[in-house]
């Protein structure tokens, strides 16, 4: 009913910026959130950013003041600006959006590598 095209994701040296998008189609009734997750090797998937309906964001604590997450309502695609890039950051970043009355879905997923 919804899918999710994810683009943006690459290999990047420390201290520099990556911008992920994420697009939405289908059966698009009301979109109430637009999230980035990501996933390292041997790691659980964590919430990175979170943009609720009605503008409200959220970051993970390890994230704040370097990332950004924006949307675009009438193209129904998220963003997730990444500057200051560490090494730590590396993992497989997903998109995640919550679709009335759907429920949630996922992308396939954009590896981000970040080099010492």
């Amino acid at each position: 009913q919804v899918q999710l095209v994810e683009s943006g994701g690459g290999l990047v040296q420390a201290g520099g910026s990556l911008r992920l998008s994420c697009t939405a189609s289908g059966s698009i009734f009301n979109i109430r959130s637009m999230a980035w997750y990501r996933q390292a090797p041997g790691k659980q998937r964590e919430l990175v950013a979170n943009l609720i309906s009605g503008g409200s964001t959220n970051y993970a604590d390890s994230v704040k003041g370097r990332f950004t997450i924006s949307g675009n309502n009438a193209k129904n695609t998220v963003f997730l600006q990444m500057n200051s890039l560490k090494p730590d950051d590396t993992a497989v970043y997903y998109c995640n959006v919550f679709v009335t009355p759907w429920g949630p879905t996922w992308g396939q997923g954009t590896q981000v590598t970040v080099s010492s």
